[in-house]
């Protein structure tokens, strides 16, 4: 029966009007419904889906029964518009699929991923009229659903859908929800509940009123009841139907309790108990089954010997409504009513029986958790179809249902090193679900349990990356050279790690080649590597001397076989351990001193990164993906090592666009991280701070403290180019507020230059010179030494500013050995630059000419833009006061328009006092036309100009591609252009 009229809830009828008003519009909504069980949320939900045309309505209910399986909400929500799919961007498209059931995944899928495929997904389903989504019942929807339905809610932006959600009150529910609007269900007041028990309507529960009520209840039994029942709506109209009208009317005391037992569970207790035992039998397989598959509720009920005809005998009892294919409880206290009154012997049979009519049809997951709940104890069989159900869930992306699936299967597991390694996968996909409480949990009962070397190194490298994502980096760079140590000690022989030593008299140098060595080695290999990171982002060069030594080691003898485990990919693992070897060898012998040996280890491993041929395909999804980011990665840390910055920033950039083609979105807020400073270095400010803000949010959303810092420590430095100081101060000391008690000193590092570079850019040169020399004496945790090299050229001109040449001098001499293995035409153009600040007036200017000469030269002419502006003032500035002043002007409006053009304020307004000091009249520039779009436009602007398709920008920024057709709407009429090759032109 549709409710007309709904007493009490005006506030929340006006809110949902209000939600349905924007989603015709074509704006997006979401709104949560809090509220104890009877407090009205459903009949709510169903007032606004009546009242949503023209919009579409898509609808789910979480399920109890179903809260741990992976996507289950999901699939009852989408499957209407799942044909939609094919509209969306390849990997969304694959991912949503994958997360549906509707293909198998072909490779594993971040949860992230499936949640950008669904927020595409609601956005095509959005037209023409909008959409509304409506979930009940949100505090039993599995976490992969809610996952992927939340990150879609908090992008709703033009797509014209909206999320209605319907929830008891938990404190599960009010942190997952807790970014969303959200209004609390109260108790009706005695008004409202006499106007909606006199109507003869519950109101809220969608039941038929009180019989024998027509005048209405007396007020003093209205006040007695809601006092009774504290106004709760379900409550009122339960309790007022178990009244004679006598009572209601005042005319008969009231039971004295009134009939509450235990509340409205006790009610329906005692409904269930007058049953018969059949129809209470195949409540009780439908209470369990949680889909209401009406089919195999029956056959499960028969096979238990219950009549064919005892469902419509609950059905007249008003117990559930049988729908065509649904069978579905009148309440869900009602079932957890029949759940309570049962005992574990008769579940656990339904259980099999149910898991029996699963596997018979084919549905291997819901069938493995049925086995489970009517496990009596320990079974190895049951615990290896648990942990298969969870990998495959976790491989379509839902990673938290995942790891509750795989930690039940450990429960289960009777022998203890299985059970260590199920607790170690728990632990991994409870990280990657986005609970690190869980995971280190999981974790540290695997570490208890695990005896196998192999493993042990497994948990370790686990435990350390939990740290370096979110903790203190130095804590994990000790548990990784443990953890090495450890692995080497334990699981390879005693020759294999060393390269070309003489051989074993029990054979080891054929063990060495093993393939359990060439699998040791790799492990102890990969070890290493996360060392190096996390040394890397404290600024421990040390460690890094020792990690190199340790990875010489690891090379195997010259001339050595490739064992078995290689001949099917030889030109794949092999080679990438040899990159990783020279990587970290090559940085172990820098930092110790011997540059010559490291720079060509480094040029080496240089030489063997792929080309760019394929970073724009985004249909290749697969681990390779993985594999080259991080290749390019590690090439980014090495060309900085040599001194090339550009190298660096470019291969930097190409991570970045690897790692959004391919979907890894849960490694990206860590590539966002280089992608977003090789922009900087690359002159595109105003896009690297559009990576950082979006690299920043993914950071938070995922829990990845360490990512946030090196995000806002990036638009630190982004602002001090603006002259911003404000944010550049709180960015920074954000930044460092995380840095320094996590032992990042490379990101204390970028967030106190930052600080340095506004001072300077703000003309403060003694404050300036003091912040950026206090970097050079910065030990690990707080300082870094590539930080140090990449500052020099600002740093030199502090000091020249300051008037401590004798400073400006050593930092130049510092930058001379640091480049000497450098080639590229940047390296080269800031060394000419540092040495001209320190140079006479007469040799200043040829030197800066010489720079500017290689900053122009080759395809990096856009790229160092910043760094030409840079120089140009400072050779604008030398020829001025030589009173040069007509060779002067030039440069120094290159200098000022390429400013303004980038948004560096205090660098314009200096260029612009010179150029008037030189007898030239400036106008003030108008705002630069980058800066009137915001950052999303800018993202969508920037990679349409590349030639990326809509449908891709939208797979790599987490769009729908409807998203970025209204973005570009707006952004041609901002740029006063109207088609993609003048975008193009203009951004070039």
């Amino acid at each position: 029966m549709a409710v007309d009229r709904i007493s009490g809830r005006g506030d929340e009828l006006e809110a949902i009007e209000a939600l349905l008003k924007e989603v015709r519009s074509g704006a997006g909504r979401a709104l949560v419904l809090r509220g104890e069980p009877g407090a009205g949320k459903s009949t709510l939900l169903e007032y606004a889906a009546r009242r949503a045309a023209p919009a579409r309505v898509l609808s789910a209910t979480g399920a109890e029964p179903e809260s741990g399986m992976a996507f289950a909400a999901l699939h009852q929500l989408l499957r209407p518009v799942a044909g939609l799919a094919d509209a969306l961007p390849g990997a969304q498209r694959d991912a949503v699929r994958a997360a549906l059931g509707i293909a198998e995944p072909a490779a594993a899928q971040d949860r992230f991923l499936v949640a950008a495929g669904v927020l595409s997904l609601l956005a095509e389903a959005a037209v023409p009229g909008g959409l509304v989504c409506v979930v009940d019942d949100f505090q039993w929807v599995d976490q992969a659903s809610a996952d992927a339905l939340l990150f879609a809610a908090r992008r709703f932006g033009s797509d014209g859908a909206g999320l209605l959600i319907g929830t008891r009150d938990t404190p599960g529910t009010r942190q997952a929800l807790r970014t969303l609007p959200a209004m609390d269900l109260a108790g009706l007041d005695a008004g409202s509940a006499r106007e909606m028990l006199a109507t003869g309507m519950t109101g809220m529960t969608g039941m038929t009123g009180v019989a024998g009520a027509a005048a209405g209840p007396a007020p003093a039994v209205v006040d007695a009841l809601t006092a009774a029942t504290g106004g709760n709506p379900l409550a009122l109209s339960e309790t007022a139907g178990l009244l004679t009208a006598e009572q209601l009317a005042g005319r008969a005391p009231l039971p004295d309790p009134l009939p509450l037992g235990d509340g409205m569970a006790g009610v329906y207790g005692g409904q269930i108990a007058r049953l018969p035992e059949d129809t209470r039998l195949v409540l009780l397989v439908a209470a369990l089954e949680g889909r209401g598959d009406v089919r195999l509720i029956r056959a499960a009920g028969e096979r238990l010997g219950a009549s064919p005809d005892a469902l419509y005998a609950a059905e007249a009892a008003g117990v559930v409504e049988i729908r065509p294919a649904e069978v579905r409880f009148r309440h869900p206290l009602i079932r957890a009513a029949v759940h309570a009154g049962a005992g574990p012997a008769a579940r656990r049979a339904v259980h099999g029986h149910l898991a029996a009519l699963l596997s018979e049809a084919g549905d291997r997951d819901r069938a493995a958790r049925h086995r489970a709940e009517a496990a009596t104890g320990p079974d190895e069989e049951i615990a290896a179809e648990l942990a298969a159900a969870g990998d495959r869930a976790g491989t379509r992306g839902g990673y938290a249902d995942a790891a509750g699936m795989l930690s039940w299967a450990a429960e289960l597991t009777p022998d203890e090193p299985a059970r260590a390694r199920r607790l170690k996968d728990t632990a991994a996909a409870a990280w990657l679900g986005g609970h690190p409480g869980r995971a280190q949990s999981a974790l540290a009962a695997a570490r208890e349990l695990a005896e196998d070397p192999v493993l042990l190194a497994e948990i370790a490298q686990l435990s350390g990356r939990f740290e370096l994502s979110s903790g203190n980096a130095a804590e994990a760079l000790r548990a990784f050279l443990t953890a090495a140590e450890r692995a080497a000690a334990h699981t390879l022989p005693p020759d294999a790690g060393s390269a070309g030593g003489p051989p074993s008299p029990h054979g080891a140098a054929d063990a060495s080649h093993s393939p359990r060595t060439g699998a040791a080695r790799r492990v102890v290999l990969a070890l290493l590597a996360d060392a190096a990171e996390a040394a890397s982002y404290v600024g421990d060069t040390d460690a890094a001397v020792r990690i190199g030594s340790r990875a010489a080691e690891l090379a195997p003898a010259p001339g050595a076989p490739a064992g078995p485990e290689d001949a099917a990919d030889t030109d794949t693992d092999t080679a990438a351990d040899a990159f990783l070897r020279d990587i970290l060898t090559g940085m172990g012998a820098w930092h110790s001193g011997d540059t010559d040996g490291g720079a060509r280890l480094l040029r080496r491993a240089l030489a063997a990164v792929p080309d760019n041929n394929n970073d724009n395909n985004n249909d290749n999804n697969n681990g390779d993906d993985s594999r080259q980011a991080a290749h390019l990665l590690w090439a980014a840390a090495a060309a900085s090592l040599l001194g090339e910055s550009d190298a660096a920033a470019r291969h930097g950039a190409r991570a970045g666009r690897v790692a959004k083609v391919s979907g890894m979105v849960g490694t990206l807020p860590v590539v966002l991280e280089n992608a977003a400073t090789a922009e900087r270095m690359n002159s595109n400010i105003a896009l690297s701070i559009a990576l950082s803000q979006e690299g920043l949010a993914l950071a938070r959303e995922t829990g990845l403290d360490n990512s946030a810092a090196a995000h806002l420590a990036n638009l630190a430095v982004c602002a001090a180019v603006r002259g911003q100081e404000d944010d550049c101060r709180a960015y920074a000391h954000e930044a460092l507020a995380i840095a320094i008690p996590h032992r990042l000193g490379l990101r204390a590092a970028v967030a106190s230059y930052a600080l340095g570079l506004l001072d300077l850019g703000l003309g403060r040169h003694d404050r300036a010179h003091e912040r950026l020399m206090a970097l050079t004496t910065a030990g690990p945790g707080a300082g870094h030494p590539v930080v140090v090299w990449g500052s020099t050229a600002d740093r030199v001109e502090a000091a020249v500013a300051a008037g401590d040449h004798t400073a400006a001098r050593a930092a130049t001499g510092f930058l001379q050995q640091w480049s000497a293995h450098a080639t590229s035409p940047r390296a080269r153009a800031v060394l000419a630059r540092c040495q001209a600040l320190v140079a006479d007036d007469v040799t200043a200017p040829a030197l800066l000419r010489q720079a500017l000469a290689l900053l122009d030269t080759g395809d990096d002419r856009d790229a160092t833009a910043y760094e030409r502006a840079r120089t140009a003032l400072l050779l604008g500035e030398r020829l001025r006061r030589a009173r040069r002043a007509g060779e002067a002007r030039p440069h120094l409006r290159d200098a000022a328009e390429t400013f303004h053009r980038l948004g560096a304020a205090p660098w314009e307004r200096r260029a612009q006092g010179e150029l008037r000091a030189a007898g030239e009249t400036t106008d003030p520039a108008g705002p630069a036309l980058l800066e009137t779009l915001t950052a999303q436009e800018l993202r969508i602007a920037r990679l349409v100009a590349e030639g990326v398709s809509n449908k891709d920008v939208a797979a790599r920024l987490f769009l729908s591609p409807r998203t970025v057709e209204y973005h570009l709407y707006k952004v041609y009429p901002k740029l006063g252009i109207t088609s993609r090759t003048e975008l193009a032109r203009l951004l070039r």
